[in-house]
């Protein structure tokens, strides 16, 4: 059985449309991705799953219970890391984490938290001498602090650098590993791409599709790309006449051809037939921003920001 089901969600705000008809299922054990551009809809979304906002329309059902009626037991079972949060600035680590932690009926070791975080040596430090990475990985302990069967992490990375982001990124999965649920609502295609099983794309407030990534990337009709650098002359025909060619083109020393997904042996094959030796090998496959695209009409990753 799913542990939340979203059916015909309706949320607005004034003249605003913010969520319009949502529908979808996240199962036990996975990590599901909530994607789209800033301004989607997604948060709104996900506060209405948490039972932080009241749905206009539509049933919303986590661990089988009404998030706004059963308010207090959801919050006994799903922990959340918030898009914008802050501690007071002299509150320390570890006893933003006790406080935490006297919150719920099972508790988690914080000491154990502390260190599969990362923030053992930081448990005495303040949170304003806290590093973004720090107060990040801070917020997810106490998301994690209760021991939640559901964690819902909202824009996650949003304004890490990218060696922050991919150390985020690991522990996102370790805390898949532990058992726990996990609802990613994000707008970095990479993010979605490397971490979620599965991922509902929504845009202007609408679910567009519902698939895995690779799934999602398979509907995607943008070609397949493969450059390489030749060591010796060759006639460009030799390539352009396959059935699995697009096209054949060369930028300086580099050749570039394209077509579906068969051009990589079609031109391996050939390369080798013909004796052609060549350095310098790469691929490029459609991308989820590629999907976003050709589902949305939109462009892809957008620029970093508060989403709604």
């Amino acid at each position: 059985m799913p542990v939340i089901e979203v059916e015909h969600l309706h949320k607005r705000y004034g003249d605003k449309v913010a969520v319009d008809d949502v529908s979808f299922t996240v199962e036990q054990g996975e990590i599901f991705g909530v994607l789209g551009r800033n301004g989607a809809g997604k948060t709104t979304t996900v506060e209405c799953v948490q039972g932080l906002r009241r749905a206009d329309r539509g049933t919303v059902r986590v661990l089988g219970l009404d998030p706004v009626r059963d308010r207090t037991e959801v919050r006994q079972r799903v922990g959340a890391q918030l898009q914008e949060s802050q501690l007071p600035d002299k509150l320390r680590v570890r006893e933003a984490l006790d406080l935490y932690r006297s919150f719920y009926r099972n508790r988690a070791d914080i000491d154990e938290l502390l260190t599969d975080l990362g923030l053992a040596e930081q448990r005495n430090t303040a949170f304003h001498k806290l590093s973004g990475g720090q107060k990040q990985r801070l917020s997810v302990a106490l998301a994690l602090v209760g021991r939640p069967e559901i964690a819902v992490l909202d824009e996650l990375t949003t304004g890490l650098d990218p060696k922050g982001r991919r150390d985020t990124w690991d522990l996102v999965e370790r805390i898949r590993d532990r058992g726990v649920t996990v609802v990613l609502v994000t707008h970095f295609m990479a993010e979605a791409e490397r971490l979620c099983d599965r991922l509902a794309l929504i845009d202007a407030g609408r679910v567009v599709a519902i698939d895995t990534p690779s799934g999602l990337m398979s509907r995607v009709d943008a070609e397949h790309r493969v450059h390489f650098r030749p060591l010796d002359e060759f006639d460009d025909a030799v390539l352009s006449v396959l059935p699995e060619v697009g096209s054949v083109r060369r930028d300086g020393d580099e050749v570039t051809v394209t077509g579906p997904e068969e051009v990589l042996q079609a031109v391996l094959s050939t390369l080798a037939e013909q004796k052609i030796r060549y350095s310098g090998l790469r691929v490029e496959q459609p991308t989820l921003d590629d999907a976003f695209v050709s589902l949305t009409g939109h462009p892809g990753t957008p620029s970093d920001g508060r989403s709604s």
